[in-house]
């Protein structure tokens, strides 16, 4: 088979794959990150390249202007390589930079975020007792007398020190055993877990090593993944660290990447990228500190239910399909070397078990944090995100659901939508009278697109400024420049090609308004759904509490006015930030915990959203702006006729003064 070299620029990255390979897939074998949304499926328009050199068979589609194709864009999923190429990667269709993993809000958002005083009250008395504890032995050589065989000495002395009856050896313990223990004078440190239903001895180190225990606490997000280092003396965090999800190129939602599970090799390929991104920040995390892996003793992890087959190698395609049931929603304990994470002997690892298809062990985990469980005040739980996890409920009861809103808030759908990094516009306001706007970027860069909470801003304030009607589409009488028809109907401009870093337009759409509508919609309905079947209206929650990467950046009363959120009364609505990193991490610390959140996912009722009658009654109501019923939204009724009436007197006094 002919060979071509390809090389990827500005990484600088080359390889050589056979003649008909595909781009795409060239740029995955290169580790090159270029953005689609799609799986490679040739629908999203996100994997724009420029083929600066060589030749490529692609297939043309919409999603490319005849002025992009004349300047050599492709889509990578598209192209097919027939020569030796050079293809530069534009910034709008990279991964984009971490530092915008750690990113602040620009300004202090309306609302309030749960300080550690506040996580402390909410959770029951509990403490310091992890699943893993390690013991210092000093045994007795053995004697004609004393001939009991290595194990059950091990045993006895553990009896002895600890009370612990009928502990079970793992296998490679036992084979290491004898040399181990005789090397060092059967003077040893063995680590036992309390995996609940047994105890289980599955390391042992020679000499006293007892003070030396640690552990990883993982949030594996579909787009972002996070890991803490534990001190397990002291409870304090060692470390942190947080990457992309290496499985964002084989698809950016669940079901793109459900979808690719089922090609040849895929679902491996999909383990091996969730694997070696959490491989990555261990190692990150160790190189920070004097912790050596020896020292990590267990791992805790929470993550949605297909992120969890697929880190387990389980297959996912039956979570998409009716009756949308998955292969498991409670985990053992697993060696993490079973998967490839390599950590030392004995590592184990438990993943926090999920409730239905699509509410996953996050959202137990985040309940775990947050303390609900706990707690008798009605609280609503949401995790905005592509799957609308959320949880309705207090210690009695709990109600779950999730709405499938869709990746329309992480940019997906949109023209120019795109992840929350460097030179995204995250903030937007536009003036009442003139139309035009003001926007703030990530880090102050050159625009380069829309991040989600950017969109929710201009979507609100296309709203109030009545460039969208009701039903979200543009005003093409308006007169102003930044309003125009274009190829998707009606647009607004909101940075000039000039100002731009992409030197072109960006822009909204009368297409991009709809999938944001159609993704609120769901979020609004899975909430009203949830009330309704309890028989209560959302006056009756005494609190929200908003979860999740993308809660942390969103303006209540901006998702309140585009009709995301309901009306409510916003000192009742919280941030926890990353409630399921918070519940791994307590989760390492406390077997109690573990125990607890398997009962928080035996408790939680599950309601099927994707056939229920109810949800489209209130998702179809919810598919205008804010509501078709504004009696809903007191609130942002007032704040419309407040900008109308702003609007029509800065119209009728265009100079602000008297002559």
């Amino acid at each position: 088979m002919e060979k071509c070299k390809v090389c990827f620029h500005p990484e600088d990255r080359c390889l050589e794959v056979d003649k008909g390979e595909n781009l795409l897939r060239a740029a995955m074998q290169a580790d090159v990150h270029i953005n689609a949304s799609c799986g490679g499926e040739g629908y999203c328009g996100k994997c724009r390249v420029i083929v600066e050199k060589g030749e490529v068979t692609h297939k043309l589609g919409v999603k490319l202007t005849e002025e992009e194709v004349k300047q050599g864009y492709v889509l990578a999923c598209c192209a097919t390589i027939e020569s030796d190429l050079e293809v530069r990667v534009p910034l709008e269709t990279q991964l984009g930079d971490k530092s915008a993993l750690t990113r602040r809000p620009p300004i202090p958002l309306k609302g309030y975020t749960l300080t550690a005083r506040d996580w402390a009250e909410r959770l029951p008395q509990w403490e310091l007792n992890p699943p893993t504890a390690k013991f210092h032995l000093m045994m007795d050589k053995p004697t004609l007398e004393d001939n009991l065989s290595d194990a059950e000495r091990i045993k006895r002395e553990l009896s002895r020190l600890a009370d612990m009856k009928d502990v079970v050896m793992d296998y490679p313990m036992l084979q290491s055993l004898p040399g181990l223990i005789r090397a060092s004078s059967f003077d040893v440190t063995v680590t036992v877990l309390d995996r609940g239903r047994d105890l289980r001895a599955v390391r042992m180190e020679k000499g006293d090593t007892s003070r030396r225990q640690a552990a990883i606490a993982v949030d594996l997000g579909t787009t972002t993944v996070s890991a803490q280092l534990v001190d397990l003396q002291t409870g304090e965090i060692i470390a942190e660290a947080s990457d992309y999800n290496g499985q964002i190129s084989l698809g950016e939602d669940v079901i793109a990447r459900i979808i690719y599970s089922t090609r040849s090799t895929g679902l491996a390929k999909l383990q091996s990228a969730a694997v070696n991104t959490i491989w990555n920040l261990i190692q990150q995390m160790v190189e920070k500190t004097d912790i050596e892996f020896c020292s990590i003793t267990h791992m805790c992890l929470s993550g949605n239910t297909t992120m969890i087959h697929l880190l387990l190698g389980l297959d996912p395609r039956y979570i998409r399909v009716d009756p949308y049931i998955p292969v498991a929603q409670h985990f053992p304990w697993i060696k993490a070397s079973n998967i490839g994470i390599r950590i030392a002997s004995g590592v184990y690892m438990r993943c926090t078990p999920g409730v239905a298809s699509y509410v996953g062990g996050d959202i137990v985990s985040g309940v775990l944090a947050s303390g609900m469980f706990n707690s008798e005040k009605l609280t609503l739980y949401i995790d905005i995100g592509t799957n609308g996890e959320m949880a309705l409920g207090n210690k009695e009861w709990m109600l779950s659901c999730s709405c499938s809103a869709g990746p329309a808030f992480e940019g997906a759908g949109v023209k120019h939508g795109m992840r929350a990094t460097r030179g995204a516009i995250e903030q937007v306001r536009i003036n009442e009278v003139t139309l035009e706007p003001m926007i703030i970027t990530v880090d102050n860069r050159r625009p380069l697109g829309i991040c989600g909470s950017g969109l929710i801003d201009t979507l609100a304030e296309l709203f109030l400024t009545g460039i969208l009607d009701e039903r979200g589409k543009v005003n093409l009488d308006l007169e102003t420049p930044r309003v125009r028809e274009g190829n998707n109907g009606g647009e607004y401009v909101l940075a000039w090609a000039d100002e731009s870093g992409t030197n072109r337009d960006i822009v909204i759409t009368d297409v991009d308004v709809d999938n944001l509508m159609r993704a609120k919609a769901a979020v609004y309905a899975g909430i009203s759904v949830l009330l309704e079947e309890v028989g209560m209206e959302i006056d009756a929650v005494e609190e929200m509490l908003i979860a999740g990467a993308f809660g942390r950046y969103l303006e209540i009363d901006k998702a309140i006015i585009i009709g995301l959120l309901p009306d409510m009364d916003i000192e009742k609505i919280k941030f926890v930030g990353n409630g399921s990193l918070l519940g791994s991490y307590l989760m390492v610390l406390s077997k109690n915990l573990i125990a607890e959140a398997d009962r928080i996912a035996d408790m939680m009722t599950y309601l099927e959203l994707s056939t229920s009658n109810r949800f489209m009654d209130q998702y179809v109501s919810a598919m205008f702006l804010p509501h078709t019923d504004i009696e809903k939204f007191p609130t942002v009724k007032r704040r419309l006729q407040e900008a109308r009436e702003t609007a029509r007197l800065g119209s009728t006094n265009p100079g602000g003064g008297e002559d």
